[in-house]
């Protein structure tokens, strides 16, 4: 008879509520009645060691955590500046939140303790301040190339010119193959920190999103408020119903992006055609309802052209977008998608990467640390770091 695990049952149920689970897919993850489940939940009956074993793994918790006498401190949970309206996060949104915060949390304290320079862009500003004065600081204090939306990667371009300064910026669509991240719960999160600033981006959207995505959220470290975003993309339809942080935030990106000097510059023909304002969009790097809303708001273009050009590049998105997943399928057809220690290396940021191979290397922490720290075997080390220069 497998042996019994003596658990603590509302550790247990609490493990399952925190992970955001329903009781019939937790049970199904052992595989169990939801009977079952719920008489471990209550304490009238014990899982086999094997079952709490596989529970722990499924809620993303360590094993022992099941047999702590009370509930145990967890992360705060960050605030959530989100829209109410927004779709509840689920598991995958829960799961990565919580995987970042304890990687902010380890570096954090490991640069603390060695006394490292607090970062003095952290806070530097409020929402009292000039949107337009924290985007040139941003730009100003990351070196961006003024014309960098002319490159061929300007994600890539911001993601290393902010990790070049101490932000650790994370890149995912997903938990694992069978647990992907949904934008409609969340496109970014900050943690703000004088040591260790931390950035997360849901990758699932495409790069014009992602890349106004990451500037709002680095305008929340510019004004150290940490927190979830969603709907980021500025629309008229939702400037009353957003938090004063997300339109400040939004405003600071739109002008770090789509600079005041370079907008009015623009053919104003550019705005007869959406053809037009989505060629003009993917040289900037961003989406057409960015451009859009920022030229409506500089009164480039009045309302109607916009509802009007806004209507019609949501038609010829939505085609983009069939065609780019036709290409996506074709490309992983062929060459079998993207290298997994590539997504892994993006997932936990470069910067993190390259610092817990350090510290591993140095013999400053053990292997079992690293390989948590980085989601990856001591033995594939070396395919994760061939990954960081290329």
């Amino acid at each position: 008879m497998a042996e019994k695990a003596y658990i603590t049952p509302n550790v247990l149920k609490w493990a399952r509520e925190s992970a955001r689970m329903s009781e019939e897919i937790a049970a199904s993850k052992v595989p169990v009645s939801i009977e079952k489940l719920k008489e471990w939940e209550e304490g009238t009956e014990q899982p086999t060691i094997h079952q709490a074993e596989t529970l722990a793994k499924a809620y993303r918790r360590p094993f022992a955590l099941f047999f702590l006498p009370e509930i145990p401190m967890d992360f705060q949970p960050l605030q959530d500046y989100r829209r109410k309206t927004a779709k509840p996060l689920g598991t995958a949104s829960i799961f990565i939140i919580r995987e970042i915060q304890q990687k902010q949390s380890w570096i954090s304290e490991v640069y603390e303790e060695n006394h490292d320079h607090k970062l003095p862009f952290v806070g530097k500003y409020s929402i009292k301040d000039d949107p337009t004065e924290v985007a040139k600081d941003i730009i100003s204090t990351l070196s961006i190339h003024p014309f960098h939306y002319l490159l061929d990667n300007p994600v890539r371009e911001w993601i290393d010119k902010a990790e070049s300064k101490g932000i650790f910026i994370s890149r995912t669509s997903f938990i694992h193959s069978r647990l992907k991240l949904d934008s409609e719960e969340l496109q970014g999160f900050t943690i703000s920190d004088q040591y260790a600033p931390f950035v997360f981006v849901n990758s699932e959207d495409w790069d014009a999103p992602q890349l106004f995505t990451l500037v709002h959220e680095l305008a929340h470290i510019w004004i150290a408020e940490s927190g979830i975003s969603n709907e980021i993309e500025p629309d008229i339809r939702f400037k009353d119903t957003l938090h004063p942080i997300e339109l400040f935030c939004n405003e600071v990106a739109a002008n770090a992006l789509m600079p005041d000097l370079i907008m009015r510059s623009l053919n104003v023909h550019i705005f007869n055609s959406s053809k037009d304002v989505f060629k003009t969009a993917k040289a900037f790097g961003i989406s057409s309802f960015a451009l859009l809303y920022r030229a409506f708001n500089l009164e480039l273009i009045n309302i109607e052209r916009y509802r009007s050009l806004k209507d019609e590049a949501q038609k010829e998105f939505e085609e983009y977008l069939l065609k780019e997943e036709e290409k996506k399928t074709q490309k992983k057809e062929t060459t079998g998608g993207p290298n997994p220690y590539l997504l892994r290396l993006n997932k936990n940021s470069r910067l993190f990467t390259q610092v817990v191979l350090d510290a591993f290397r140095g013999g400053f922490i053990d292997p079992a640390q690293a390989s948590n720290l980085l989601n990856t075997q001591v033995n594939n080390f070396h395919k994760l770091e061939a990954q960081l220069y290329r």
